[in-house]
């Protein structure tokens, strides 16, 4: 059955933007009284389509009950990196539980972006959106704006780490054993270079631990789904 995201619901009526709308007749072709799961405000709803307009109608038939996995939640400060990696780890990293993107300018990075660049914002928003909805999820990631790397100084988490190469560096493995479902962790991941010495010696001074994924060196777009396929390992129920 079709996910949908939606904003407005009004008693036992739903009504969907137009955009979605205009998938649900023109994409999918459904038809009076075709069934849909509708998301609203974390709750799952079976409607059934009373109204086909340009702000498709419908009424709600039954709630579901929400069994998500519960897993910690997970921000990933990514270095920018080209648009067609960029639309890979959002989509990837959605599909395995990712809370949060946080795009980064780095010394390293190939692409670099103006911090007030909401065309891009709007853009990435609309492909988690599209992730979550295949992806049976009940919520969207949050990806709000493009930081530098002195502003993760102000990132709130229980558990911060730098996803490092420099040997001699705790295994993520070994620092998962730590964690509890409650807990926020964040994980920052550098360009297809790494980050920098200095920027790794930065963030340590703003509480960040350096950890490894091991003996490979894992590409900046295959790093955060070893991260968030690890802790959904860990947590699994």
């Amino acid at each position: 059955m079709q996910r949908y995201f939606v904003n407005s619901k009004e008693n036992n009526i739903i009504i969907i933007n137009k955009e979605d709308s205009h998938h649900i007749k023109n994409v999918m072709r459904m038809s009076l009284y075709d069934k849909v799961e509708l998301i609203y405000e974390n709750t799952i709803y079976i409607g059934e389509i009373i109204e086909l307009s340009d702000n498709v109608k419908c009424k709600i038939i039954e709630e579901k009950e929400n069994k998500e996995d519960k897993t910690p939640k997970v921000i990933i400060a990514q270095a920018l990196v080209k648009e067609q990696k960029m639309d890979y780890i959002l989509q990837k990293a959605c599909e395995l539980g990712l809370f949060e993107l946080i795009p980064i300018n780095t010394e390293r990075s190939v692409v670099k972006l103006d911090k007030k660049d909401n065309k891009k914002i709007t853009r990435w928003c609309k492909i988690l959106k599209e992730a979550s909805e295949q992806s049976k999820r009940v919520n969207i990631p949050k990806i709000d704006k493009i930081l530098d790397l002195k502003e993760l100084k102000e990132i709130k988490a229980d558990y911060k780490f730098i996803c490092s190469v420099k040997e001699n560096t705790k295994t993520i493995k070994s620092v998962l054993s730590n964690i509890n479902i409650s807990d926020t962790i964040i994980f920052v991941i550098g360009p297809e270079g790494g980050l920098s010495e200095k920027e790794e010696n930065l963030l340590e001074t703003y509480g960040y631990k350096r950890v490894s994924f091991g003996h490979n060196v894992l590409r900046t777009e295959t790093a955060s789904l070893f991260v968030l396929s690890a802790i959904n390992y860990e947590f699994m129920g």
